[in-house]
């Protein structure tokens, strides 16, 4: 007798000729347009699934897990997983991915932007132009910072940090800084010309500080007022990584105060929701979390989760061997009739 079809859930609208590769090993239930999903709604999809395609707004812990007695495989559409209760999967043997890599580059250059925006003033200008007062004109005008031949800092040096690194010292001859949990090796140091310091000593010579490390209980508001008084008055901020590593109440108040010259943000601690006293600021720059936000990128995010979850699942061309486990549970075999792996193991 034939096995039944593993069931999915996919939790908002993707790309559909990439969503539907899964349709040749699996029964699919798409979300068809964009939904905020209630916790309940997402424990209710998950009852009888198999796996799950998310993304960064779908939740999963568990108390969703409680009720999911099927479900083996969460593909994370995201190189961030803060969504996803590890420890919860990992006790309930499911097996989590993300997508790392493929947006590295894109994310670098989303940076990089942020950076060039609030040092000259990119976007305070043109709001200062829109709103007819070119005319009040004079030679101390929307005075910004230089970037080339400035001292970066970057905070977290990963494969973006790296990509950062890269940009900075090789196109804009710019010092790079960097401080890490641990130092890289000297070949990649010199590889992206980048010098290791200290965090204060980060945030004491950078001129542009950039954001890339990732969110934990220990990283939470590690720029906080204190070490905001530490940067230099004339610096710029620039955070691409999560909400929660800036004090963002301590932030605002130092770009009000002139205590720090300008920020750029494109990841916030309450998103969607931001905070008033950043959008009543000229000297911010404000994205909506579009780090990976290319065309090609985004594509190959969608990929990458599908390509991980039919892996996951026991399923497709590298069944039992998904690229990019996130949680202890790094495979499984083909899917039986009672919906558990082959090993008959949860």
């Amino acid at each position: 007798m034939a096995s039944p079809r593993p069931r999915i859930w996919v939790s908002q609208p993707l790309f559909d000729d990439i969503v539907d590769q899964l349709a040749a090993h699996c029964d699919v239930d798409a979300v068809r347009e964009v939904t905020v999903h209630a916790p309940e709604a997402v424990a209710a999809a998950l009852r009888e699934a198999d796996g799950a395609l998310v993304t960064l707004n779908e939740r999963i812990g568990a108390a969703e897990l409680a009720q999911a007695p099927k479900l083996r495989a969460v593909a994370n559409v995201g190189v961030g997983y803060n969504n996803l209760d590890i420890a919860a999967l990992d006790a309930a043997g499911v097996i989590a991915t993300n997508t790392p890599d493929v947006l590295t580059e894109t994310t670098a250059d989303l940076g990089f932007a942020l950076l060039m925006a609030a040092a000259r003033r990119i976007t305070e200008s043109e709001r200062w132009l829109r709103e007819g007062r070119w005319r009040q004109w004079s030679f101390s005008t929307m005075l910004g910072a230089d970037v080339h031949g400035s001292t970066l800092g970057i905070l977290g040096m990963g494969r973006i940090g790296q990509a950062i690194a890269r940009r900075g010292h090789h196109g804009f001859g710019m010092e790079v800084l960097y401080h890490n949990r641990s130092r890289l090796p000297e070949d990649v140091e010199r590889g992206v010309g980048a010098s290791y310091v200290e965090f204060d000593a980060l945030l004491a010579r950078s001129d542009h500080l950039v954001l890339v490390l990732p969110y934990s209980k220990d990283s939470h508001h590690i720029i906080d007022a204190a070490a905001l008084a530490r940067m230099k008055p004339t610096a710029t901020l620039v955070n691409i990584a999560r909400g929660g590593l800036v004090d963002e109440l301590a932030l605002a108040d130092a770009l009000a105060g002139g205590r720090l010259a300008a920020a750029g943000l494109d990841v916030y601690e309450g998103e969607p929701e931001v905070r008033p006293e950043l959008l009543a600021l000229r000297n911010v720059v404000l994205t909506p979390h579009i780090g990976s936000a290319s065309l090609a990128t985004r594509r190959a995010m969608v990929q990458l989760a599908v390509d991980n979850l039919l892996a996951a699942l026991g399923l497709g061309d590298n069944a039992g061997r998904p690229a990019n486990p996130v949680t202890a549970k790094k495979a499984t075999g083909a899917i039986t009739g009672a919906g558990k792996a082959a090993t008959g193991k949860r």
